[in-house]
């Protein structure tokens, strides 16, 4: 568990951390010599059998806050400190919001100094305490009474330490790749740079290469030290210490992130859900210069917001956090905002998109794209951006926002039903969205031939501005290549055009094809072997089968073997028959006998119906059962023109 001290200047913090670890948290000779906390301080204890706590210990004067800053932003829990004779002075209220607006839930009031003040005073400043707490997330807070002097109360709060520490640490998340937000860097004689700070996601291993972000600088991880001692891993909510190769201490500074090269994509224009507090003078007005504090990092910025231009005190709302220089945000780091002269904390919140785009801010999609990145788990997240952006996702765009490795990301587009289209740029969209391309594509081609009948086909560009598709060019591609491997379309040289279209048509075959069709109609789902068909239209069997294999391109005439067709309407029949009696089950599934006595047929003819309703995905076989899967009607709709998810021209 990681706990951070919080309060105002000379209120006990490192007195405190003291008592409990026997450690100096000052670290600075200027520290000691002036007896206050300027920059961030690091110690650790084991507080009860198998229960270790690091402890970071932060400046409470108002001139430091920006360390502090550095110091809360990857905690489990935190000890609010207020000195018994002072009681709540204003960097306890600004430490506190702080610790509020980066979403810390688990702490510890400390009353410290308790042997300088009577008992009845001790009671009023804890009732303060509470009241102070009242509607923020460390409400119902437990408070212990401490004074470092006589030692009164020290068993107590490591008792109520060792209990939080269940509660507060995080789980580790064996999907997310590794993060780290750097809080110090120095070098050690022997050994080169030296990075700390707390593992915010992943695990980094002994020999694993890292990149310093926003910089780009690729390392080596050339040792671990996980709370002050040797490890060949460190984890997400770990502290630890990192030697490093390839980087030097200014390249690996304070402010920088640690990451997998996968996450390496520093971003300058932050979609978030920011909240401003409420005891702001007035509500913060649309392009409003501020410090953005996240990570380690202190980052001018202006704040853009979409909606009303401006945010009320005690509201929250969607804003876009411009920043001067790019910052390695991803989704769901929490952010501090200051006012423009660092004097006052103004707001903060959660980051939800930070690849966000620079137009569109106030587009309805775009505003039920950021409400869909509130909701829940990255797959949940992912699933959802699915359904509501018409024009699909990037893919690797979103997983890196999200943090999602591979095989994560892959379970959730399976659970997603997801189709993934393109390969260096991959775009999802949902299986339905898929379908309705395609239907649009192949009624397109359609028509095209009807109007121009000796015209090879369409080029995909040709093609797709006929289909108004909100595809990208090459997720379009991919689609129209996925219908010519499904032998829906043919695709050669650019030119796509439907398998049944046939240049050289003429009179001879119109007139063999409305006795063919005639004939086929009257033997229903009976449907004939092509010898059948050709004795019975008195046609030679070769000539026959060479018109049907041609016709079937067009889709009025399916094949279901070498020499078996069946008219389109035939399948449809069947195919309704197998709704009706997949429905009569209690499962949804039924066995081909069933549609044997349905439509009257004999085995082998029903086998070759279900075979090629499978190809079409009309029916799922699961073993010798099968269930419904599309819906064989084809349904034809549009999609209106939007931006994909993770597009941030």
């Amino acid at each position: 568990m990681i706990v951070a001290t919080a309060g105002h200047i000379d209120h006990g913090k490192t007195s405190l951390l003291n008592a409990l670890t026997g450690v100096d948290a000052d670290r600075l000779p200027e520290e000691r010599a002036r007896g206050i906390s300027i920059d961030l301080g690091f110690v650790h204890a084991d507080l009860a059998p198998g229960v270790r706590v690091s402890f970071v210990d932060v400046p409470g004067h108002e001139r430091f806050i920006r360390n502090m800053l550095a110091g809360v932003g990857a905690i489990d829990a935190a000890l609010l400190v207020i000195a018994a004779d002072d009681g709540v002075m204003p960097q306890t209220i600004e430490h506190l919001h702080i610790l509020d607006l980066l979403a810390v839930g688990h702490g510890i009031v400390v009353i410290t100094k308790i042997d300088l003040v009577p008992s009845s005073r001790q009671e009023e400043v804890a009732a303060q305490a509470r009241a102070l707490l009242a509607g923020t997330r460390l409400e119902g807070s437990d408070v212990c009474f401490v004074s470092t002097r006589t030692r009164t109360g020290l068993n107590l709060l490591r008792a109520r330490l060792a209990s939080l520490a269940a509660s507060a640490t995080r789980a580790a998340d064996p999907t997310g790749r590794f993060r780290m937000s750097i809080d110090r860097a120095f070098t050690l004689s022997g050994h080169g740079t030296i990075v700390t700070g707390t593992v915010a996601s992943g695990t980094a291993t002994t020999g694993d290469h890292l990149v310093v972000s926003p910089g780009g600088r690729e390392v080596r991880v050339r040792g671990i030290r996980v709370q002050d001692a040797p490890a060949v891993s460190a984890r997400v909510g770990e502290r630890c210490a990192l030697n490093l190769s390839g980087a030097s201490v200014d390249e690996a500074g304070r402010g920088n992130w640690l990451v997998h090269p996968a996450l390496h994509a520093p971003s300058r224009r932050i979609d978030a859900l920011l909240r401003i507090l409420p005891d702001e003078a007035s509500p913060l007005a649309h392009w409003t210069p501020v410090h953005l504090h996240i990570g380690t990092a202190d980052v001018p910025a202006r704040v853009a917001i979409p909606s009303a231009g401006k945010i009320a005190p005690g509201h929250e709302g969607f804003a876009q956090l411009v920043v001067d220089r790019a910052v390695p945000a991803l989704h769901g780091d929490h952010f501090v905002v200051r006012d423009q002269s660092a004097r006052r904390t103004v707001g903060g919140g959660i980051v939800l998109d930070p690849f966000a785009p620079r137009r569109q801010r106030r587009a309805p999609l775009r505003t039920a794209e950021l409400q869909m990145l509130e909701a829940g788990s990255a797959a949940r997240i992912l699933a959802g951006l699915l359904e509501i952006t018409e024009q699909g996702v990037v893919i690797d765009t979103a997983a890196r926002n999200l943090n999602i490795g591979p095989a994560a990301l892959q379970q959730a587009l399976h659970d997603a039903d997801a189709v993934v289209l393109g390969k260096e740029q991959r775009i999802g969209i949902t299986r339905a969205a898929a379908d309705l391309f395609a239907a649009r594509i192949l009624s397109t081609l359609a028509a095209h031939h009807a109007a121009q009948p000796q015209s090879d086909g369409m080029t995909l560009v040709e093609l797709r501005r006929a289909t108004h598709a909100t595809l990208a060019p090459p997720a379009f591609e991919a689609l129209a290549r996925s219908l010519a491997e499904e032998e829906r379309i043919l695709l050669a040289h650019g030119i796509a055009r439907l398998r049944e279209h046939d240049t050289t048509a003429n009179p001879v075959d119109e007139r063999l094809w409305r006795r063919v069709r005639r004939t086929l109609r009257k033997c229903g789902v009976q449907a004939p072997l092509v010898a059948e068909l050709a004795a019975r239209l008195r046609e030679p069997e070769s000539a026959m089968s060479d018109f049907l294999h041609r016709k079937s391109r067009g889709g009025e005439v399916l094949q279901l073997t070498d020499t078996r067709f069946a008219l389109r309407e035939t399948l449809a029949e069947v195919a309704a028959h197998a709704v009706r009696v997949a429905g009569q089950g209690e499962d949804g599934y039924f066995l081909a006998g069933e549609l044997r006595d349905a439509i009257g047929t004999g085995r082998r003819l029903t086998i070759q119906y279900l075979q090629l309703l499978d190809r079409l995905g009309i029916t799922q076989r699961f073993g010798d059962r099968r269930r419904i899967g599309k819906d064989f009607n084809d349904i034809l709709g549009g999609i209106e023109s939007a931006r994909p998810y993770g597009d941030t021209s």
